[in-house]
Formats: C-alpha cells, structure tokens, sequence
C-alpha cells in the first residue's frame, strides 16, 4: 500500500480532546493559534502565510479555523479538521478580528493566544472580546508540540529516509561527475537536485502529499565556504580535494527530518581526517546523550566538551541540536542553557561540528527520536570516513 502522508480526522480528534484537557486545567474558555505550524498540527491545513491572518480557534464544543475568502476552496480541498469561519479581506473593512469575535460572542471568560503571537495581533484581539474576563499568552500547545504522537513519528521516519536518500543522490551526482572526467556541479545544481529527487520519491512512492513549505531543500556548501554553517549554496563548482557538507531535509505530512554529511571529493588529507575524526566522534557523543530523564543540556555539554578538550575551541560555532516536528527547528533546544528534560517522543537533531575558518566545516547530522530503550537515529547515511569518500 502506498505511503499516505495526510492524517486523518481521528487523529485531529485525539489532538483536540488533548488540547481541551490543557485548557481545562488551565482555566482557558477559547483558544487561539495563528502560526502556520500550529495551523497545520491542530487542522491539518497547509497555506503560504502572508499578512492575512488565519487562526484556530477552540472552546469546549468547537474547534473552527479562520481564514480569508481566498483560502476558502483550498481549505474546503484540503479536508481541515475545522469549521471554516471567513472573512474577506486584509486589512478589511470588516477586521479579521471582529468576525473572529462573532463567531464566539458567548466568551465571558478567559481568552489565550499563543504566545509566539504577533503583538500587533493582540490588541485586535482584546478588541474583539470585550467580555472576557482576561485574555492571556499561552504556550499549552507548544509544550504538547514536544512530545510526538505515534502518527507523527511515523511521518518523521518517512521524511528521514528521504532525507537519507537525498543524500544518496547528492554523492552519485557528484561521483558520475567525476567519472565522466567533466567539470563538476555547483552548489545550486546539487541543491536543486536532490530537492527534486525527494519530490519525485514522495509522488512516486506516496498516496497522498501535504504540499508545504520547505517541502524539500538543502544546504550545499564546499571548500571554504563550508566553514560558514548556514552558507547559501552558490553558483561555484565543488572542487576535487575539498570536503563538502550535505544538510539536507524534507516535510512529510508536514513533518520535518534531516540527514546531513561532511563529504571528501577524492582522497582526504590528513589534518581533513583529523579534523572528521574530532566532528565525527562529537557527533556520537551528542546522539548517545538524548537520553529520557536527561537533559538537553547535559547532552550538548559532553559532546562540546569533547570537541573543547580536543584543542577545537575556536572552531566551535553552535549547540549540538534543536527540536523537529512541523518546523525544522522547534523547541526542545540540544543546548546548555536549556534544563528541558528529554522524554520519550521528542526528536532532535544531533549536529555538533567545528568550522575551520578559510578552510572547511565539517557537520554530520542525524534526527534522533527519543525513546524509553535510549536515542533512536532515524537517519542513517553512513559516517565512517571510507563511506564519506567520493573516489
């Protein structure tokens, strides 16, 4: 049976019984959330967010889903778990904020937003529930949001095989580059290929595809411009001798995995082995660490300070990972200064790495789910530096 990435009302049903029990014990009469993510986890509805607003908004005995008229038959298509309420138009000469409080002119208590919430939002808001006796920040969901369900772990094991695969595709259009004797691709040519390869995988191997943003991409970068983390790959061919990182990911059903590798275009040398046997060894160090009872610092704090006792100080430029749901970065934060205790169904990333400046970067990074038996690596490309050879 094909892969079927889009969740069904079951599931959003489950989602707002959880939600409904948060806001009971947090004194909370209506609920509201405006970020696509949050849009996309509690309705299962995908839209490019703009300045037009959409919001769900639930209460005990409702669950309904703000939108302008433009996204009306998209979210009809779509099938959202939500009562579509519309409004036309942005700014509108009636606000988005005033036919949100129509449609809940019982309110007479407390009224939360989520409190990732624009602040310009929040007086419109105030505005449209005159009634309420308070209206309050909440992060009820984005605490729900760290632990996944069993139906979002399956999309994320789908989206890391993909990513892996990405990967895979990456290496072979390199390595027919270089057995063909030609020039070999750019930066941009390797990103564009691979997101196209995931693509087709998706509507190749699947019933059904959540179009989203981010639907699939990558960073590329080689050489020296590998020592920049987030360098945006370039128009520059990748070079024999150099090393090259591949960090590259994918959304199924809106749910985010990555698989990232730091590759050697030919032979690598020795200090490019020594510095991949510091990045490679530090790497394992922070997956074993996301561990449940522990904390997301302790595990960045062992797999640093390894990178640190190696002499690498100076070339060390991040934490050792970030949380992943519907966004590729989302709480919980792999770094020291976040007491977050891991439990079973969060996943991070593990990517710690050194940047070598003018020289390269050198990042492997897989998406781990945390688990009651230890960390489980959801991406498996290969690591040892035999694998990472394109020859």
């Amino acid at each position: 049976m094909a892969f079927r990435q889009v969740l069904g009302p079951d599931f959003y049903a489950k989602v707002h019984a959880d939600i409904r029990a948060r806001m009971d014990a947090a004194g909370i009469d209506l609920l509201l959330l405006d970020s696509n993510d949050d849009v996309i986890y509690t309705t299962g509805f995908s839209h490019y967010t703009t300045e037009r607003p959409v919001v769900f908004a639930i209460t005990r005995d409702r669950a309904c889903l703000l939108i302008p008229k433009l996204e009306e038959a998209h979210a009809a298509h779509q099938n959202i778990a939500a009562e579509p309420i519309v409004y036309f138009e942005f700014p509108g000469v009636d606000k988005w904020s005033d036919v949100l409080g129509r449609a809940f002119p019982e309110v007479r208590g407390t009224v939360a937003y989520s409190a990732a919430i624009s602040l310009a939002r929040v007086a419109p808001i105030e505005h449209a529930f005159p009634n309420a006796s308070r209206v309050v920040a909440s992060d009820i969901v984005q605490k729900m949001r760290l632990r996944k369900y069993p139906e979002e772990v399956v999309l994320h094991r789908e989206a890391s095989r993909i990513a892996d695969e990405m990967v895979t595709a990456g290496v072979a259009l390199i390595a027919d580059a270089m057995a063909s004797g030609g020039a070999l691709p750019s930066e941009i040519e390797i990103e564009s290929y691979v997101s196209r390869h995931a693509m087709k995988i998706m509507h190749e191997d699947h019933e059904s595809v959540m179009l989203v943003q981010g639907l699939a991409s990558g960073l590329v970068y080689s050489g020296a411009r590998s020592a920049f983390p987030h360098g945006m790959p370039s128009g520059n061919p990748v070079q024999r001798g150099e090393s090259i990182i591949l960090s590259l990911g994918c959304r199924v059903g809106g749910r985010a995995a990555e698989s990232e590798r730091t590759l050697f275009i030919g032979e690598p040398t020795k200090i490019q082995q020594q510095h991949y046997a510091v990045a490679s060894e530090a790497q394992r160090i922070g997956t074993a660490g996301l561990v449940a009872g522990e904390t997301c610092a302790s595990a960045d704090n062992r797999a640093l300070a390894y990178i640190r006792d190696a002499g690498m100080n100076d070339y060390l430029l991040h934490r050792v990972g970030h949380g992943m749901g519907i966004m590729f970065h989302e709480p919980p934060w792999v770094e020291a200064g976040d007491e977050t205790i891991l439990e079973p169904g969060m996943i991070t990333s593990s990517e710690p790495a050194i940047f070598v400046p003018d020289f390269a970067g050198y990042r492997i990074a897989d998406t781990v789910l945390v688990t009651a038996d230890g960390p489980d690596s959801m991406t498996h490309y290969p690591r040892a530096l035999e694998d990472v050879i394109i020859a």
